[in-house]
């Protein structure tokens, strides 16, 4: 599929922000990626994405963008872009941020989910009680941890069978087994 033939929704509510065009690479047109992707190179994998330039008006916001080559540079990611193919066309894309349709996504096996999908869920405990919103997630080595906002921020362990015992995305709701009180 070319750049050009990326049929999809590509309303604001409809695309997931990978990562952002941080700077240059060279003198042909490649781009440092800021990647917000697990692991930072994955954002390789969505060769066709859409690209939204820094202050673009709600009807021009999301372009096509074909990543033609890619790889992992230090602690970075490098692109070469289909059209970019020197350093003045790469400096204008630098603050660009790179997404893809949600549509794009893999199916995930069951009990397997995406952050996107947990964040602004409801929490609640195991006696209903109303813990709050999850706000953010983040990564601590052992497993993805829960911000929870409620009454105050909760840190819960996102370890299912465990701290966690339901999600049902189609409620919004994930029922956990923890003390309101911790």
């Amino acid at each position: 599929m070319q750049s050009g033939e990326l049929a999809a929704d590509i309303s604001a509510d409809n695309m997931l922000i990978l990562g952002k065009v941080s700077g240059v690479y060279g003198v042909k047109g490649w781009v440092k990626l800021f990647s917000f992707t697990e692991p930072r190179e994955g954002i390789l994998d969505y060769k066709n994405c859409f690209l939204k330039r820094p202050g673009a008006k709600s009807g021009e916001q999301w372009q096509p963008l074909q990543i033609t080559q890619g790889r992992k540079q230090g602690k970075g990611v490098v692109a070469k872009v289909d059209g970019c193919d020197d350093r003045d066309q790469a400096m204008l894309l630098i603050g660009s941020e790179i997404a893809i349709n949600k549509d794009q996504l893999a199916e995930l096996a069951e009990n397997e989910y995406y952050w996107k999908d947990l964040i602004g869920m409801a929490v609640i405990n195991q006696d209903d009680v109303d813990l709050g919103k999850v706000t953010n997630l983040m990564e601590t080595g052992a497993n993805d941890v829960l911000i929870v906002e409620g009454d105050r921020e909760r840190l819960i362990p996102f370890t299912q069978g465990m701290a966690v015992l339901e999600v049902n995305l189609d409620e919004k709701l994930i029922r956990v087994d923890w003390d309101p009180e911790f």
